[in-house]
This record gives C-alpha cells, structure tokens and sequence, in this order.
C-alpha cells in the first residue's frame, strides 16, 4: 500500500481501478521552410487551427442538459483562445517572417504567452497559461496528426490519473461516469478542481508524479477531503473508505434538504451566504444551491482572450443579464482587476513587463492609469443599477488618495449620466475590497467614505505572509490561520462595525467550512463563496452560536503559539 498527498479540491470519496492517461507532450520538430512553401505551410497551421475549433463544438455541442454551467464556461474560453490573434495570427506571421514550420512557430508563441503569464500576480488570471498550454498542445497534435481520443477507452467507474486535465477531457470523461479525478499539477483554483466541485466528483491536484506510482488497473482510493491518494489498499481499509462514503451519502441528502433554509444561527443571528461569480452563465449554479445574492462578480472575465476591451454596452448587457436572472438580490459588481503585466487580451495595457507585477499597475491603479478602460466600466455599472439591487466594490485599495479619485469619477461619471436624462441608482453602495495589509490596517480610515468592506483574502494571505501560493517551492507558507492574518481580519470586522457598515468576505477561506465557526466568532455576518460549498457552510452557520463563538474568537486572537492556533481552530470545526 501506498498513499500520495496532494491539495484536495472536491470533497468525496472514491474507490475504483485506475485508468492513468498518458499524454505525452508532442515532440517539436524545427526546420526550415523553402520560400515556396511559405503559404502552403501558413495554410497547414490554419487548418489545425479550424481543426481544433471543430473538436471543441463537437464536446460543447454534446455537453448533457444538466451539466453545470462552468462546464461550457471553459470550453467557451478554449475557443475564444483559437480567435484570438496571439494564438491564431502570431505564429502564422512567424512563418512567414522566419520560414519557419508552423510548429515550431506555434512553440515559440507558447513560450512568449508563457511568460507572460507567469508574471501575471492575479492567481486567478495566471491560471489562465495552462488553458493556453492545452489550447496550443491541442493545435499541435492536430499538426501532427495525433488522435484525441483516448478518453473513449475509459470503463465507466475508473478513477482517472493524469499529469493534467483540459476543460474537454473533464466533460468527456463525466460521460463515462469517471468516479474521480487525480492530477499532478493543478491548484484549488484551476478548471479542473472548479468543474469537480460543480459536477460532485472527488478530485485531488497538484499529486507530483501521481502518474508514475500508479498502474492502470490498479485498485486506488481518492479522499477528496484529505487530499490523499491511496494506492493498492488492503481490505481494511477499502472496508473504513466504503463506511465512510455512505455517511457521506447521508451528509449530501441532508444538505440539499438545507437549500430553501435560511442561514440563522440558534442565537437567532442572521447571516448572508452568496455566491462568487465569473461569467452570466454561473448564475445558475448559484441559484441551485440557494444563494441569496451575489457577493463577487469578478468583472475581469468580460475583456480576457480578446483583442480589445468589451464597450460599454456590452459590459451593460453583461450586468443586466446576471441582475435580471436574480430579481431582488443583491449583485456586487467588483471592477476590472487586470494588471499592467496581464497584456495578452482586452485589459489594454502598457507595452512594458513590471519587474515585480505584485507591486506594480494593477487594479484600482490601472483604472485610474487608463481611465479610458474605467469609465466605460463605471458607466455600465451605473447604468445596470437601475436594473436591480446593484453594489460596486473596487479592489486593491491602499491609499486615501486611491479611494478619493475614484469615488470622484463616479461622481463625475453619475453627473455625465444624470446630463444624458440615463437611468441610474444614484445612492449605488460603493464598498472596497480590503485585500492589502495597509488596507486592513487603516480600515478605519477608509470606513467613513465606503458604504461596505469585503475581505479578499485570497490576496490578503500572500501580502502579508509575501508568498506565492501557486508557487510550488513557498505555497506551504500560505497560512489562513497564521495570527497576522487573524488579527487583520479581525481588524477589518471591528472597523466595519465602529463604523456601521457591513463587512462581507470573498476570498476561498469564506468557503471553507474549516474555518466558518472561526469567522462567526470575529462577527463576519456576511459570506461569499463558490456555490459548491455554500450548503456546507450554511449547515454550520445554523449549527452556532455566535455568542459562544465570539468568546472563542477573543481567546484564539491572544494565543501566541501558531501551532495552538491551527490545533483549536481544528477542535472548533470538528465540534
């Protein structure tokens, strides 16, 4: 017996014969092309280009009615990608320049895109490289004749092991009923995990190597929860692993019954759970798990794999659709955060790469670099206000000067509209995101001219720890419990509450149930969070009493021994 760990992102459990998917990268030719042959070649890369687009509609095409909506959100952005001319173009101006053959040209382009996107500090976007990645292996093996295939010879209830998974492979492999996924790379945030959480399959990333140590065949069992892959187990423990799904079984059944519940703790407290969203299309997967809102729209997805940045109309559009599918709910439109080094789609940014892109234009700071890129955007936001129960959150604010020159564009911006006789809400909240420790610190200060906060914790971790947590060699720094983070968070609540004003959290660890007892212990009466854990949460909100926890929550902020933090934070959630 053997058992591998790696970062669990869909709870569950699975037992099964492994099937390991070996897709080697294709091996890259390089020569050179007689002058003669220049648009002939030009015409072999087009033709793998439409090749490949033929593929991806043919699986969007044959996506089952009740597949979640991320399932056709990624493949959407596959084929946005094969438009795009850092893909489509630039390696045919390549051969042409440098007579080059057109896959050594499409390489070379990766490399370069790759790059790029690796300087990217929104983990979110960077993600982004490996759908190139599989975009462009997909147009290679294409030029190199290569069958896709392989996913047909799966056994319905084999556990799929590979070094990675595309969008298309996710959705093909859930028609052989694949029971759970193990990759070797991967993070909490990449396609993959996000489609396992939304189709309800156990599913553990970034388990190096995963494809040597296990055979097909092999009977492996996959802990979702724990993170830990377990190969040629004994009885024993398939017998413990069987007991344990069905009390899984039992936990989902009562959860759904918890979806038209409302999340009241028995103190009677009251607490928001909504959902994150990227797209229209993931609104549906919000109402099914019963959101009562939307608490991040994270705008960013409308101008990426895009030449240009969405006008204003179709941003407009965009907006409405979301606040019309949601009547009455609340919709927390963040504005754009792109950064100066994200310059492969419609952000329309500076030429120049940031030596540290973290530190760098991005943000607030580009919208009010280019406020060519933030006025279209506050004037849609404005204008979809008058469609429903509208919020605008601007991230990454650091300064009062920041905030003072954006709440001023609005301003401007409501003026220009209030001139054009253009509906709009003129009482929009306008709340921030605290997601940087000079932030957090100086929340106070920042409280009397923002009608909300939101905690990004996602960013506030890495700031304050100054770590990478997509980065294999320090993400095992990255720490939600380390006492810096618990002090700011808690910073943040009590000058929301000296202030009077609401203090919600978007970040990944409002979703994670390890810690809901935590935060309803510092007074966070607002969470949001991907639809796939919200029942979850909510079991536990209605489980707590806030008065009990709040006593917890003053205790933990005084222990000094990192180690007591993380074992009492664990007593708590096991309680």
């Amino acid at each position: 017996m053997l058992a591998l760990h790696g970062t669990g992102v869909s709870d569950g459990i699975a037992i099964g014969k492994a099937f390991v998917l070996q897709r080697d990268l294709p091996e890259i030719p390089e020569y050179v092309i007689p002058r003669e042959y220049i648009e002939e070649e030009a015409a072999r890369f087009q033709r793998a280009v439409d090749a490949s687009r033929r593929q991806l509609i043919t699986i969007r095409d044959h996506i089952p009615a009740n597949a979640p909506p991320e399932a056709t959100s990624f493949l959407d952005a596959h084929l946005l990608m094969l438009d795009d001319k850092m893909i489509s173009m630039a390696p045919m101006d390549a051969i042409r320049e440098k007579q080059c053959n057109a896959e050594w040209a499409l390489k070379n382009q990766s490399d370069i895109l790759g790059v790029m996107f690796e300087q990217m500090d929104d983990h979110y976007l960077r993600n982004k490289k490996t759908d190139v990645n599989q975009v462009v292996t997909r147009i290679l093996r294409n030029l190199l004749q290569q069958n896709y295939d392989e996913h047909e010879k799966i056994a319905a209830g084999e556990i799929v092991v590979a070094d990675d998974l595309t969008p298309a492979d996710t959705v093909m492999l859930k028609h052989n009923n694949v029971r759970a996924f193990v990759t070797s790379l991967g993070g909490p945030i990449s396609h993959t995990a996000i489609l396992a959480r939304s189709l309800g399959i156990p599913a553990i990333v970034s388990v190096h190597s995963a494809t040597r140590y296990v055979r097909s065949g092999e009977e492996i069992i996959v802990d979702g929860k724990r993170g830990m892959l377990i190969v040629a187990p004994d009885r024993n423990i398939v017998a413990e692993y069987r007991r344990g799904q069905k009390e899984i079984l039992q936990q989902r059944r009562e959860l759904n019954r918890l979806k038209t519940s409302r999340a009241v703790t028995r103190d009677r407290r009251r607490i928001a759970l909504l959902a994150n969203i990227e797209l229209p299309a993931d609104v549906r997967a919000a109402t099914q798990a019963g959101a009562e809102g939307i608490g991040l729209y994270r705008t960013e997805f409308l101008f990426m794999n895009r030449p240009e940045p969405p006008d204003e109309e179709e941003q407009f559009r965009s907006y409405v659709k979301v606040i019309k599918s949601l009547p009455g709910k609340p919709v927390t439109i963040r504005t754009l955060d792109l950064g100066a080094d994200k310059q492969v789609d419609g952000g329309r940014a500076v030429s120049t790469i940031t030596v540290n892109p973290a530190l760098g234009l991005r943000a607030v700071r580009l919208c009010l670099h280019d406020t060519s890129l933030f006025r279209p955007q506050l004037r849609a936001i404005l204008r979809a206000s008058a469609h429903g129960n509208v919020k605008m959150m601007i991230p990454m604010i650091s300064s009062q000067d920041e905030l003072f020159r954006v709440l001023d564009l609005i301003e401007e911006t409501k003026r220009d509209l209030k001139r054009e006789r253009q509906k709009f809400n003129a009482r929009i909240p306008v709340g921030g995101m605290i997601e940087v420790p000079a932030a957090a610190i100086s929340a106070d200060l920042f409280a009397p001219y923002l009608d909300f906060f939101s905690i990004g914790t996602n960013d506030l971790i890495q700031y304050t720890l100054a770590i990478d947590r997509v980065d294999d060699a320090v993400n095992y720094l990255y720490d939600p419990l380390h006492p810096s983070v618990l002090r700011l968070i808690s910073l943040v609540i009590q000058a929301g509450k000296s202030a009077r004003i609401p203090v919600a959290m978007c970040g990944e660890m409002a979703g994670d149930p390890r810690y809901t007892s935590l935060l309803l212990g510092f007074g966070l009466t607002e969470f949001s969070m991907h639809p796939a854990t919200l029942l979850e949460v909510k079991k536990i909100v209605r489980e707590s009493n806030v008065g009990e926890l709040a006593r917890f929550g003053k205790r933990l902020l005084k222990v000094r021994d990192t180690r007591e933090v993380h074992a009492l934070v664990e007593k708590l959630s096991q309680r």
